[in-house]
């Protein structure tokens, strides 16, 4: 079986000096050499990989419990849906989804809380609920209140990088430069924050992997994570059980789990200081073992 992925063509690149923390709501994260880990917590039917097994609020609250044991320093809950050509959720199913599990978390872990959400009002209920971090996959864009409410609240708050929205990203992703792209995207989102009144140490960026690439740009991307470490902002990457790992093993059908700690040890050994994952566990002990070994020196 030929293997699609040649890791001989994506060279590894000396990482530029990495943002050292991320100012939350209400605490500071600091980073050493080892990433930390954002937990997947999906209450919705229709995710990707495990829409429906955590669609109630004790089954997510469970999931994200058992996450943080594992090891998750952030859990991000999410309730709708931003797979390829997912169905846009309305206001008050997001916020019947999500808010319940918030305020359920916050008496029983100290670990961060993130929403992931496009909405303004998601955002802001969840902040009142007592959720630290707001992870927007439109950049911010997708809602024009949202930046009021990152400045409102003094979240934390993660900007990503996608062409197109999920009903369209898949379509026909292009780019002429795609590292450079994404990059000056990004910077111009940082931008914006910062001309809004949101402090630079409260930015996380995003490149967005699966969201608006291709298979190949997917690989160049996850290769080149680290070149994102010169905008001066924490890196967050979301690759997990995502399509383009099937295509890597070559196999459709792949649980895409061992390959989700795979492209783990890359991004670790690049520096991204979160790494957004749906299993803790196998993840973070790969790489603290990858680590011991001077993987990532």
């Amino acid at each position: 079986m030929t293997n699609p992925f040649e890791p001989a063509s994506f060279p590894v690149h000396p990482i530029e000096p990495r943002a050292t923390s991320w100012r939350l709501r209400t605490r500071t994260l600091e980073f050493k050499s080892l990433p930390m880990w954002m937990g997947i917590v999906n209450v919705t039917p229709d995710s990707f990989s495990d829409g429906g097994r955590y669609a109630t609020t004790d089954e997510a609250v469970e999931h994200a419990l058992q996450l943080a044991d594992e090891g998750a320093d952030i859990l991000d809950i999410g309730g709708e849906s931003t797979r390829p050509y997912s169905e846009v959720v309305g206001e008050q199913e997001e916020l019947d989804r999500v808010v319940p599990v918030v305020e359920k978390l916050i008496s029983q872990t100290d670990v961060p809380i993130s929403v992931d959400t496009s909405k303004s009002k998601v955002a802001r209920a969840a902040m009142a609920a007592g959720a630290e971090i707001i992870n927007d996959i439109t950049g911010l864009e997708g809602d024009p209140e949202m930046i009021n409410v990152v400045v409102e609240t003094e979240a934390g708050v993660c900007a990503m990088h996608m062409q197109g929205t999920p009903q369209t990203m898949q379509d026909n992703p292009q780019y002429d430069d795609l590292i450079g792209e994404i990059r000056n995207y990004l910077a111009t989102r940082r931008h914006v924050l910062l001309s809004a009144g949101v402090d630079l140490e409260r930015i996380c960026l995003d490149p967005g992997i699966g969201f608006g690439k291709t298979h190949e740009h997917n690989l160049t991307l996850a290769a080149h994570c680290g070149d994102f470490h010169s905008l001066g902002c924490p890196l967050l990457v979301g690759h997990s059980r995502k399509g383009f790992l099937a295509k890597i093993v070559g196999d459709s059908q792949a649980d895409r789990s061992a390959a989700t700690v795979g492209v783990a040890l890359a991004l670790a050994r690049q520096g991204v200081q979160v790494i957004r994952v749906h299993e803790v566990r196998p993840a973070r002990e790969a790489v603290l073992a990858f680590a011991a070994v001077g993987g990532l020196a």
